[in-house]
This record gives C-alpha cells, sequence and structure tokens, in this order.
C-alpha cells in the first residue's frame, strides 16, 4: 500500500494515499503512521493538520503496511480517587513519569486570557507563560493542556506523563465524552493531539490548595493576561 511523507506538527509522519497518490481522505481525516517497517500502528488525523515536507522526494509514494486498522481514540471513563479524576490509556514504562501542571486564567470570562504551564522532568524545569487575546477561562484552560503537550519531544511523548489541571470542564471535554456546545474546534485538535500519548493522565486537582506548582502554573497564566493587556 503506498505512502507519503507529510509533517503533523511539526514530526514526520506517512499518510496513506489514493490511486492518484494523494492523501486518500475520509471525511475530514486521513490514515497516519510514524513508521513503515514491522507492524506500525495507524492512526487517524485531521487533513487540514498535515503540511508538505518540502522536499520533492517525499512525493513519491513508496510500500508500506498492506493492511491498516486504524488504532480508535480511546476515551475510558477515568478511575477517579478522593482528591483525583485520571486518564490513562496503556501500560506505563518503568521509568520516571513526566509531571506536568497547567492552568489558564481570564479577567472578565470572556475577556483577556492567558495560560500558564509548568514541566518537570527529573531535574529538568520548564515554564510556559502565553498571553491568549480575548477568550473564555476554558479556553485558557484548554490551551494550557494543549500548549504542554505539544511542548513535549516526539521521543518523549510514549512516557508516563502525569498531567494536573484544576479544570474539571478539560478533563471532562478530552476524556469523559462530555458534548461541548463551545470550543469544538479547539478541543478536536487536543483530542487528536493525545493518541500522541499513550501513557498519559489528566489528574483534577484542587485549585487554590496550596499546592506549589498548580500556584506556579496560576500564576505564570496571570503573569501573561497583565503582561498582555
Amino acid at each position: 500500500m503506498p505512502w507519503i511523507r507529510r509533517k503533523l506538527r511539526g514530526t514526520n509522519v506517512f499518510v496513506k494515499t489514493d490511486a492518484a497518490g494523494k492523501p486518500a481522505v475520509d471525511g475530514a481525516l486521513v490514515e497516519i503512521v510514524y513508521r513503515l517497517d514491522g507492524e506500525p500502528r495507524v492512526y487517524r488525523a485531521s487533513v487540514r493538520n498535515l503540511e508538505a515536507t518540502g522536499d520533492p522526494a517525499d512525493e513519491q509514494p513508496r510500500e508500506g503496511p498492506a493492511c491498516t486498522t486504524p488504532a480508535p481514540r480511546q476515551n475510558p471513563t477515568p478511575t477517579p480517587t478522593p482528591k483525583a479524576a485520571s486518564r490513562k490509556r496503556g501500560a506505563a514504562p518503568k521509568d520516571d513519569p513526566i509531571v506536568i501542571y497547567t492552568d489558564g486564567a481570564c479577567t472578565g470570562n470572556p475577556g483577556p486570557a492567558g495560560l500558564g504551564a509548568v514541566i518537570m522532568d527529573g531535574d529538568s524545569r520548564r515554564e510556559l507563560s502565553e498571553y491568549l487575546g480575548h477568550g473564555t477561562n476554558n479556553i485558557a484552560e484548554l490551551t494550557a493542556v494543549q500548549r504542554a503537550l505539544e511542548a513535549l519531544a516526539p521521543r518523549d511523548r510514549t512516557r508516563r506523563i502525569l498531567l494536573h489541571t484544576d479544570s474539571s470542564y478539560s478533563i471532562g471535554v478530552l476524556t469523559q465524552n462530555w458534548k461541548a456546545k463551545a470550543n469544538q474546534a479547539l478541543i478536536a485538535d487536543i483530542r487528536e493531539l493525545l493518541t500522541e500519548f499513550p501513557n498519559l493522565e489528566l489528574v483534577k486537582v484542587r485549585g487554590h490548595a496550596g499546592i506549589p506548582e498548580n500556584e506556579r502554573a496560576d500564576e505564570l497564566a496571570r503573569q501573561a493576561v497583565e503582561q498582555g493587556m
């Protein structure tokens, strides 16, 4: 079966093609794999998130897996605990997890919005702070999750990741099949992004409860709003 190379959020992937050598679009989705050898796992991606690599050689179809069964999007009901609700997919590797705290802030709701995130991997620590312009608190919370995951290198995306948020809305629409009346495009993009993270847990934490890194994420989000206004 022929495949051509494309970029998906900066990462090279292979896209299933039709008889004309173009991406085989089913609705608005195409089948992708990250490699062609062995028995690669097949995903579906939105065609609008794909871009050409710029290398003419990548436009030449190459042979890959003959049969494909796209991996379904997995949205199991999280296992609740007294203080947290989590999302876990797949068996976690035996290594120290990457720990993330995210938060969003909004003045006015809707109003000037910003996000903050703290990403910790062993002794490594990164902080994100971004002004989002005019938006809602829910948009800020969701985008904080999105930006934090996008900040992880492809090689780290299969590791165990614990992402903490105080947003019940974010966990609900991303992992519990809540029907969202707003922010549908943003939610769809993040759900697609989550397919790249087989060992991700979303952990619900209490906001403004003195959890240091959660408080820091909130501070970064509010700083972004203040600096952007």
